[in-house]
């Protein structure tokens, strides 16, 4: 698929900004192209500590949440903390269930289940709530969209507090958004348009844990000896919310950098047997822990439980009170997430025959039906379809009642904005701009299909998958110094990504396949400047063979094999330190080419 490739344009005295900040000029460069736009806050980027992030009590409604847990908890009512079934749901049902407890609260956890409650607030669970004589309940990572479901439980004489970070829901009047937020007690969420909250990007356990901070300070000041063993547990509930910060793929930007970073840390040395558990069973080295194990090894354990089972068993595993309680638990969730990549791709094939069996590959909006597949692999699938066609995909299965689904999007379509205009057609939906969930009856299938396509904007043009590079760099620039300062950058992920630059007219020489089955490769090129550079290529180097053969003629591929080549290739590249043994060099990784 043909890829523009853009230089970000982002000005500042990089010279000045590097001898300030103490690091090379492309350093300072990168960081100004993660929309930092003063050396004070590049020098926060670089090294923030906690005490540099947001004040909780400028979240709207947060002060007045804890004014009503703290009362609840002293007149003993019973509450129940609702949580969702993913792993910002899982941690932000973990922390705020075991802070009320260290309090004294009589507090429980309810995660929905996936298939026969569905995502937040049901009916079902306000009633069950009331049959269990719950007086307050707390959600977290939901709640926002649950109006009828919370005026249900003030009816039953149930109290009810929203902690979220999902999109508020509006209606159209005279053109013009206007906000319908649930008629709770307090309602706790950064997107609200009268929050006066500075950054809206954090998830819902960030939420929780925020609330958790003024909770400690108010519970200190009317004197609880509990106070202090609230105050113990945070360290521990920071590693969760940058877990869940990571996995709900929240931009690694303004203080979810601090959280992240610092939760990592913490992480490494963590008291929590079931997080040690995990790692164990994952293979996953402590002190090498990252945002990507988080994101890609670990949180998907967690997730798996909420897909193919319950999510408590997760939770199971970050109560676990013994070793030998975690690592059980732990052995079960990697099982079950081993089962859930086999199932994705059973329905990944499925997608791609649906598409090109029904031309549905022509559609600018992809909505796939696939009956057969199981709810709870639909966001992965989507995300998938998403990837290989770069179209906003829509993968509906077909639930207990009627047919629900999941969105992953591009960034060009606003998928919660399109959902709200086809509203007639949905029984319930949810989300944000790149990823949504919905329900709807299965008459409505094609017309939501039809909609969706007809009343998209989009253009050719946004179709074209686009690499940003941090800038044009002569790889005889780099260094094993700078691609050791480049690692001050981390935690890399959503709105922060690895830096990537571009080197013109590199000559590549010879090659040679790498990988179990020889499906990477390895070349040995020189730099205009006639520098010998050696890089490493973790894509589908029998594409790359191909396209050498289209661009320089049939044969040119097994000619570098042969280490014939001399064929003149623009790269886009990241460094890397490659330690051996104790000994560390410099090594370049190719991520495009043209």
């Amino acid at each position: 698929m043909k890829e523009k490739w853009l230089v970000y344009a982002k000005k500042a005295d990089f010279a000045a900004w590097g001898r300030e900040l103490g690091v090379d000029p492309v350093i300072a460069r990168i960081i100004r192209n993660r929309d930092v736009e003063s050396i004070e806050e590049a020098e926060s980027f670089l090294r923030g500590k906690l005490q540099d992030c947001h004040d909780p009590r400028n979240l709207k409604d947060a002060d007045k949440a804890a004014e009503v847990l703290v009362s609840a908890i002293s007149s003993g009512k019973r509450l129940r903390v609702m949580g969702d079934y993913d792993v910002d749901g899982i941690c932000s049902s973990y922390i705020l269930s075991k802070g009320l407890s260290l309090l004294g609260a009589r507090c429980d956890v309810a995660i929905p289940h996936r298939i026969h409650d569905g995502y937040g607030l049901s009916d079902h669970l306000i009633r069950e709530a009331k049959e269990d004589d719950v007086k307050l309940i707390l959600t977290c990572d939901n709640g926002i969209a649950a109006g009828p479901q919370i005026r249900l439980a003030k009816e039953l004489g149930i109290g009810v507090i929203v902690t979220d970070h999902h999109e508020v829901p509006f209606v159209m009047e005279k053109g013009e958004k206007k906000e319908v937020l649930p008629e709770a007690m307090a309602v706790v969420d950064p997107k609200r348009s009268d929050d006066a909250y500075p950054f809206e990007g954090i998830c819902g356990a960030v939420v929780a844990f925020k609330l958790l901070q003024i909770l400690s300070e108010k519970v200190r000041g009317l004197g609880w000896k509990e106070a202090d063993a609230l105050d113990g547990a945070m360290d521990e509930f920071l590693e969760f919310a940058a877990f869940a910060t990571v996995c709900d793929v929240m931009e690694l930007k303004d203080e979810n950098r601090i959280l992240v970073r610092e939760g990592l840390a913490r992480m490494r040395h963590s008291a929590n047997l079931g997080l040690r558990a995990l790692l164990e069973v994952s293979g996953v080295e402590a002190a090498e822990l990252s945002a990507y194990h988080l994101g890609f090894v670990l949180g998907p354990c967690l997730n798996a439980t909420g897909r193919l089972d319950t999510a408590k068993r997760a939770l199971e595993l970050l109560n676990a009170k013994t070793v030998t309680e975690a690592v059980s638990c732990a052995r079960d969730l990697k099982e079950l997430n081993d089962s859930r990549k086999n199932l994705t791709l059973e329905g990944l094939e499925l997608a791609r025959q649906t598409i090109e069996t029904e031309g549905l590959s022509k559609d600018k909006v992809l909505v796939v039906y696939l009956p057969a597949v199981h709810e709870s692999l639909a966001g992965i699938i989507a995300g998938r379809i998403r990837e290989q066609y770069g179209k906003p995909a829509f993968v509906l299965t077909k639930g207990e009642e009627g047919v629900k689904g999941s969105g992953r999007s591009i960034e060009a379509y606003h998928m919660y904005d399109a959902l709200n205009e086809t509203g007639e057609l949905i029984t319930k939906f949810g989300g944000h701009k790149m990823a949504a969930g919905l329900s709807l009856p299965e008459e409505n299938v094609d017309a939501l299909r039809k909609a969706l396509n007809e009343r998209c904007r989009l253009t050719e043009e946004d179709f074209i998958p686009v690499i940003h590079l941090d800038l044009p760099m002569p790889m005889d620039y780099a260094t094993l110094e700078l691609a050791q300062q480049l690692q001050l950058l981390e935690p890399f992920g959503v709105g922060n990504p690895k830096p990537l630059f571009a080197q013109k007219g590199l000559i590549f020489l010879r090659g040679s396949r790498m990988g179990k089955n020889g499906q990477y490769g390895r070349f040995t090129a020189q730099t205009p400047d006639g520098r010998s550079v050696n890089l490493v290529y973790f894509g589908d180097v029998d594409v790359f063979f191909a396209w050498l053969d289209e661009t320089y003629g049939l044969g040119s591929g097994e000619a570098l094999l042969a280490g014939r080549g001399h064929f003149a290739v623009t790269v886009a590249y990241q460094l890397a330190v490659n330690t051996n043994r104790g000994v560390s060099e410099l090594q370049f990784l190719i991520k495009a080419y043209q």
